[in-house]
Formats: C-alpha cells, structure tokens, sequence
C-alpha cells in the first residue's frame, strides 16, 4: 500500500509539473500572436499591458502548481536535504509569486483589452 502511495504520489507531481509547463508554453503562444496582432493591426487589437497581465497571471499560476508538485516530490522521500531543498524552491517562487502578484495589481485593469 505505500509503494503504491508513493508511486501515485510521484506520477501526480510529474502530471502537475507537466501541466505547469504547457500553461507557460501555451500563455508564450498566445502573448506572440497577440502581439503580432498589436503590431500589425492599424487598431491595436489588445494593448501592451493586457497582453503583460495575461502572461504574468498564467505564470502565477504555473508557479504555484510547481510548487504544489515540488512539495509532492518532498512527500515520497522527506530526507533533510530534500527539505532544505523544497524550503528554498518554496521562498523563491512564493517570493516570485508574490511580486508578480504586487505588479499585476498596479497593472490598469481595462476589460475591453482582454480577449
């Protein structure tokens, strides 16, 4: 029953990890093809700043699912190196985190810029 629990432990963080990653990729996708539009638009279909927040949102959120998946990884196997280690993944991307955070909030909110 552990080895089991430990197996779906290490198969859910690796899926979560995984899907952190195609969140970035897919919001890198999109934040190109937005600003090519923005570019090459006479309009300017979604302004800079919108196009910053949609990114920056996606990579909060992406953060906190590694970190979710960094303290699933540290369940399996919790040695003091392996803690010591996610203590300092958890201050650096919650520190990230919070700043992305402060900087999205001083970010105009105009609803009509997002798509």
């Amino acid at each position: 029953m552990e080895q089991t629990a430990k197996l779906c432990t290490i198969y859910v963080g690796h899926a979560v990890e995984t899907l952190a990653a195609f969140i970035i990729g897919l919001a890198v996708v999109k934040v190109m093809c937005h600003y090519t539009l923005t570019l090459f638009s006479k309009k300017g279909s979604f302004s800079k700043e919108a196009i910053r927040v949609q990114f920056g949102s996606s990579v909060a959120v992406s953060l906190e699912m590694l970190l979710g998946a960094d303290v699933l990884a540290t369940a399996v196997a919790p040695g003091w190196d392996a803690i010591g280690k996610l203590a300092a993944i958890a201050v650096i991307r919650t520190a990230l985190n919070y700043f992305l955070g402060k900087e999205l909030n001083h970010m105009p909110a105009t609803p009509e810029n997002y798509q």
